[in-house]
């Protein structure tokens, strides 16, 4: 059964002992630790996630706005390259629209005609002016005026103008011959001999003859709005920087990082550099270096832009990559810009430094104000855990101040509440103690003036016996006064074996354990108290087992616990009722059990967990000291025995004692 610790156990320093033990075996570790710990974890793990989570997204942010400008800066430079198409389309339509001029070169006045093209030619910049009849036979070359007759109706943009009659412009390759017809010099300057470049792809080839050319045409029509002629013209881009280096002016604005471009622009005739400002590690254009292998491979072949980084020369760049077709959408060549790769790597990394130095300060920041706050949490507790300690030590005068206004104030309150609780229960439980005590003394001297009493009596009363049984037998039989002395004899005998009980009962001796029958040591009891007033109206109801084996036990301390259950039970049911007393052995836990099962008013259920605590008791005051379970109890302990109880409220209560029948270590 369970047993409630008093108050004054609470307070004895063995609990406090027990919990000092325990509190050497681990580490102690200050509450102020354990937050600023649990504060640190928490800042370091969010801070490397936020600074993981940060480099990568301001590494992607920076890559992601580099190639956006680059795909803008690919805009640009192709409306600069279209425009320098349209430009040429336009200068070559409204010479074709001269007609007065050209009626004259049909006509055979070709001084006027050769000068006036040629002023125009040298005017806008044009490599090539020519004019042809109406079936693309050569009339005039103004690069070349010494060749003529040549047929250029196969040429795939003067044939569109003849079959079309509209103007038409294009990016075409030229081949070397073709050139050589135009002139000498545009043949130079198309060749080029393959420098070889790092990651291009591998050719049989070793130089390059032909040309890319920005060309335009345009119908010549008479007078007469008759078809007439066809005048094509244009610009030779191998070797021609003016796109690139207007390209780098416009969109770069010619800006330098760190020495070199940050940015470049290039035309690719195939995976050829004819035209560009990327420079060499000597600074000479890398004019006849040729594009990484995978680029052109996206590309050329595939048809798609490429923008991202690549290795171009001999630096990296945030790169854009588009195809350039001919009339026919064929894939000639290549439009490039590219930023620097350097300057956003040097972005990406001030960002990175400065995100990380603003999380490191903000960690710090967050740091101390972490052990700021576990400090004023910890001098909370540093204060409950002294006033808590002095409480331990028996200072229930012990107080809690905390000004903070939250659940520390609260705890603190209520703290004080408990303290000052337990100094009036403890006050309470010392005047109920000494209550207690001095009932005890009065109830032991009671008990030492009857046990007197009863050994004064006993000396006449064995006279009495004696005489009486005498008397008995010099009676003679048939006589009334035998039946006197029968009755005397009786009586007399009866309070001899009372008075005998009570001087057992009464005796204050070592225990003594021996083998003793339970059967006799209950009727005994039973003997004393059957003929109680108190017992008067309570049927006694024996359910004894003959053959009960011996348990070795103390008869008169079993006595006492058993005169207790009895009294007890009768007190409950108020001097009227059925107790039942019964003796078993129970053989699976090798014990005898002794029931004792009343019809009384029963224990609340909230009494059962300390009805064995020393000086408690339901009772009214003055009929009870609160000490007889709790006797009972550390006497049936001692034999190693149990005691249980069941109780139902209106119903009744019963209580079993269980005592083994063979003890360890006792005969």
């Amino acid at each position: 059964m369970k047993t409630g610790p008093s108050i004054l156990s609470f307070l004895d320093g063995k609990g406090l002992a027990r919990g000092r033990m325990a509190h050497q075996n681990g580490v102690k570790v200050p509450i102020v630790t354990k937050l600023a710990l649990s504060f640190l974890l928490i800042i370091v793990l969010t801070s490397v996630i936020l600074s993981v989570v940060g480099v990568q997204i301001i590494g992607h942010r920076v890559v992601a706005e580099a190639q956006e400008k680059v795909r803008t800066d690919l805009n640009s430079a192709r409306e600069i390259y279209l425009n320098k198409l349209s430009h040429i389309k336009d200068v070559v339509r409204l010479t074709a629209d001269r007609v007065l001029l050209l009626n004259a070169l049909f006509s055979g006045n070709m001084k006027q005609a050769i000068d006036a093209l040629g002023k125009i030619k040298e005017r806008e910049g044009l490599d090539v002016l020519t004019i042809t009849d109406k079936s693309g036979k050569v009339l005039l070359r103004t690069s070349n005026l010494i060749l003529s007759g040549d047929d250029q109706g196969r040429d795939e943009l003067v044939r569109a103008v003849i079959e079309r009659k509209e103007p038409a412009a294009a990016t075409a390759i030229i081949p070397a011959g073709e050139l050589r017809k135009e002139s000498p010099l545009l043949a130079e300057r198309a060749y080029f001999k393959f420098i070889p470049t790092p990651k291009a792809r591998v050719r049989q080839e070793q130089e390059e003859t032909s040309g890319m050319m920005l060309r335009a045409a345009a119908p010549i029509f008479d007078l007469d709005n008759n078809f007439i002629g066809v005048a094509y013209g244009g610009v030779l881009l191998n070797r021609n920087f003016e796109i690139v280096d207007k390209t780098k002016q416009t969109v770069f604005q010619d800006l330098k990082y760190k020495g070199e471009d940050i940015g470049t622009a290039t035309l690719f005739q195939d995976d050829l550099r004819i035209a560009t400002n990327v420079r060499n590690s000597d600074g000479s254009r890398a004019i006849g270096t040729r594009i990484a292998e995978d680029v052109y491979q996206q590309v050329v072949k595939k048809g798609k832009q490429w923008i991202g980084r690549a290795y171009v020369v001999n630096n990296w760049y945030i790169t854009a990559y588009e195809p350039i077709r001919d009339i026919r959408h064929q894939i000639v060549g290549i439009l490039y810009v590219g930023i620097l790769e350097q300057k956003y790597l040097d972005i990406k990394r001030r960002a990175i430094f400065t995100f990380l130095a603003i999380t490191l300060g903000g960690a710090l920041v967050t740091m101390a104000l972490a052990y700021v706050i576990s400090r004023n949490i910890s001098t909370s507790l540093n204060k409950l855990v002294s006033a808590s300690r002095e409480v331990a030590h028996g200072n229930l005068d012990a107080k809690v101040e905390v000004r903070s206004n939250d659940e520390f104030r609260e705890l603190a309150d209520t703290f004080n509440w408990m303290a000052s609780s337990l100094k009036k229960r403890d006050e309470k439980l010392k005047e109920f103690a000494r209550t207690k005590i001095m009932e005890s003394e009065r109830l032991a001297l009671i008990g030492q003036l009857a046990a007197g009493v009863a050994h004064e009596i006993n000396n006449p009363l064995e006279g009495i016996v004696t005489y009486s049984h005498l008397l008995l037998e010099k009676t003679a039989d048939g006589n009334g006064t035998k039946d006197l002395a029968q009755r005397i004899v009786n009586q007399a005998d009866r309070c001899r074996d009372t008075i005998r009980g009570l001087l057992d009962f009464s005796r204050q001796r070592k225990p003594a354990k021996r083998p003793s029958n339970v059967n006799a040591v209950l009727e005994e009891c039973i003997a004393l108290v059957e003929n109680q007033s108190l017992f008067h109206n309570i049927q006694i109801t024996k359910v004894i087992k003959a053959d009960l084996p011996p348990v070795v036990m103390d008869p008169s301390q079993i006595q006492q616990v058993f005169m207790n259950m009895i009294i007890n039970a009768a007190e409950a049911m108020n001097g009227s009722g059925r107790l039942t007393l019964s003796t078993r052995v129970a053989a699976a836990e090798n014990a005898v059990e002794i029931e004792f099962k009343d019809t009384g008013h029963g224990v609340k259920p909230e009494d059962l967990e300390r009805i064995f605590d020393p000086f408690f008791t339901t009772k009214e005051v003055g009929h009870g000291t609160g000490l007889g379970l709790a006797i009972s109890y550390g006497i049936v302990k001692e034999h190693e025995g149990s005691i249980s109880v069941e109780s139902e409220v209106g119903k009744g209560t019963t209580f079993t004692v269980r005592l083994p029948m063979t003890v360890e270590g006792e005969a």
